[in-house]
């Protein structure tokens, strides 16, 4: 097992499981009873982001979240498959795993191409859907993918993203909406995982494949009218450099009938950023749907 030591208890005081992948072993948290939410992160963070979720969350319904291969307290084998649809084809094992029969999807970041694959080919098992900053389309053409795709490469894309640890020691803070919100001891919680370049390799493919995977993106939009009825709410973080109104543009013109809360002041990480507000806009929309 990693090094644990550094890992906030008090913030993240949940008991561990593991699923064994056929390429590695993943960690994942399971608490409470009940309808099942299932909370899918992106790259760069782990299941600590839905920590709060969690919390408020567990008394009534079956929390679960997943930490990615490479990511948080899962293993990060060097040399492990680490593409977007690899990340997606171990998700579907882990669901399966799961035997869930019908449950709320919770996506954030890469978390929405990864568990929303699973939502366009079995749409019938997805009750409800929770998107935070994400995208499921191509992003040709647009600034921070390109730049992505040719730092990630190569060489260059090591020593970027593994040794220079560039993404979680800089692009990490930027994409808040007000960077000085992020302590060090939060940001730690966050650095922690990938102490050494070899613990970073998952980062960097996932750096590349935000424009290497556009045919994967662009087969899963081509899939969206199976999931436009599903009951959703976004609530959105309206200074993310990232992912901005003209993504969340698209994403309600799929969900006509979605519920949609914008932040002005957030960033990337609404989850971190308005948390309290979530976590209440969370609560009552789970509540709002029609009982099983």
């Amino acid at each position: 097992m990693h090094d644990t030591s550094w890992l906030d208890r008090e913030a993240y005081p949940f008991d561990s499981y593991n699923f064994q992948s056929e390429d590695g072993r993943m960690h994942y948290i399971d608490e409470g009873e009940g309808e099942p939410i299932v909370m899918v992160h992106g790259t760069t963070t782990w299941s600590f982001l839905y920590r709060h979720l969690v919390k408020a969350l567990f008394p009534h319904y079956r929390c679960i979240a997943l930490d990615h291969l490479g990511y948080g307290l899962s293993d990060k084998p060097q040399g492990a498959p680490y593409r977007a649809a690899d990340h997606a084809r171990r998700f579907h094992a882990f669901i399966k795993h799961l035997a869930l029969d019908k449950f709320t999807l919770i996506v954030h970041d890469y978390g929405g191409p990864i568990g929303l694959s699973y939502a366009v080919e079995r749409p019938d098992e997805v009750r409800a859907i929770v998107l935070f900053n994400t995208w499921l389309w191509s992003l040709r053409g647009e600034g921070v993918a390109e730049v992505a795709r040719v730092s990630g490469s190569g060489r260059l894309g090591e020593f970027v993203f593994q040794k220079l640890n560039f993404e979680m020691q800089v692009l990490f803070r930027l994409i808040w909406g007000k960077p000085s919100n992020l302590s060090s001891a939060l940001h730690k919680q966050y650095l922690s995982p990938f102490p050494e370049p070899k613990d970073r390799e998952a980062i960097t493919w996932l750096a590349r494949e935000l424009r290497g995977a556009d045919a994967w993106y662009e087969e899963l939009w081509g899939k969206r009218e199976r999931i436009n009825e599903i009951p959703a709410l976004i609530l959105w973080g309206l200074k993310d450099p990232i992912f901005k109104a003209q993504h969340l543009a698209r994403w309600q013109a799929l969900f006509t009938s979605a519920q949609t809360v914008t932040f002005p002041t957030a960033g990337h990480y609404v989850q971190e950023e308005e948390a309290d507000e979530a976590v209440s806009l969370v609560q009552a929309f789970l509540q709002s749907l029609p009982q099983q």
